[in-house]
């Protein structure tokens, strides 16, 4: 990271804070592509509430769950631990919560911060108000909500998930499973088909500024927060303006061969309803303008404008660096925004 950028970045924070101007925003998404996305926004806004997934059934989450038949914690505690702050309190607790036990036992692999919010959710019953109090003893700079207050099953059609049958699409159950199918996912659907919203994430929806969805694992992290009725209507109905952030490069699994414009194809199909207003994509994904117009065009069919920038790190690796991402999100929501200050 340069120095220059990162004092920029907090600066801007602190002038909006002082003048009462931060836009609300509002993440949705899973993993680690939402963690990115975090690790960004808290750098240009104070008022951020992340909403994530809750379908994960594998790991630690998966054994937390099919054991004490909770949500699973694991999205939720990297939600939080991308929300600690960068002093010594907050890249602490980010370590403590992310650690995870290496034994020959029962323990190995359970992560410290899985354990916590479980241990919370047991003691007060109540998985947001669990999830608020972690986050002020981690000293996280927004909130994280769950999707939804029940434990959900991802199902995904799967054209040649079976290797040794090639044009045969099953039925294939589980969000472990579904990332690392190596046949073409066709769609997918939840289990209970209407799963129940989480009320203060649809308050959260309908009252933000702006609304970020993505990046992430296209079918199992960022898709699932459409096929939650009341949440898909919050967007819908939502004055906030959405901006779409496209992965760096195709996930090995799920959407293995896709397209940039193919991962809004599908996301079109899932929720034909939904309009956006900007799609971002890194600009080395659409180098030039053979790829760039065809992404254009499906951005279109979208409503939205299709914005390029530098995302991802400079060292070459596929993970999007939080200063440069950061820095276009606070383009976005300059160019595209409301005029003057925020509300």
């Amino acid at each position: 990271m340069k120095p220059y950028r990162r004092r920029t970045s907090t600066l801007s924070v602190r002038t909006l804070r002082r003048r009462g101007a931060q836009p609300k925003v509002v993440a949705l998404g899973g993993g680690m592509g939402l963690s990115a996305s975090l690790a960004a926004l808290r750098r240009i806004t104070g008022d951020l509430t992340a909403v994530v997934t809750v379908a994960d059934d594998g790991g630690s989450s998966g054994r937390l769950r099919e054991e004490l038949g909770v949500l699973p914690p694991g999205d939720l505690r990297k939600a939080l631990a991308a929300l600690c702050g960068d002093d010594d309190w907050g890249q602490t607790w980010a370590r403590v919560i992310q650690h995870r036990f290496q034994s020959q036992g029962e323990m190995h692999g359970h992560a410290v911060g899985n354990l916590l919010i479980v241990a919370l959710w047991e003691q007060l019953g109540d998985p947001v108000q669990a999830l608020d109090l972690v986050g002020r003893l981690l000293g996280a700079q927004g909130r994280v909500l769950p999707m939804s207050a029940v434990p959900l099953e991802l199902r995904a059609l799967v054209k040649g998930h079976d290797p040794a049958r090639p044009d045969e699409v099953d039925t294939v159950r589980g969000q472990a499973t579904v990332a690392l199918t190596p046949g073409e996912v066709q769609s997918v659907h939840l289990v209970p088909n209407d799963p129940p919203a989480v009320p203060e994430a649809v308050a959260a929806v309908l009252d933000a500024d702006w609304v970020v969805l993505g990046p992430g694992s296209w079918f199992s992290s960022v898709i699932p927060h459409l096929l939650v009725p009341e949440l898909l209507d919050a967007l819908v109905e939502t004055r906030a303006r959405r901006v779409l952030s496209l992965n760096l490069a195709p996930q090995p699994g799920e959407t293995e061969g896709f397209s940039p414009q193919r991962h809004l194809e599908v996301l079109g199909r899932h929720a034909p309803k939904l309009a956006l207003d900007v799609v971002l994509a890194d600009e080395a994904a659409v180098p030039d303008v053979s790829a760039r117009e065809p992404l254009v065009d499906a951005a279109k069919r979208l409503g939205a404008a299709l914005e390029l920038a530098p995302v991802a790190r400079p060292d070459g690796a596929p993970k999007h660096d939080p200063e440069l991402l950061a820095a276009a999100y606070d383009r976005i929501f300059r160019m595209h925004g409301r005029i003057g200050p925020w509300r």
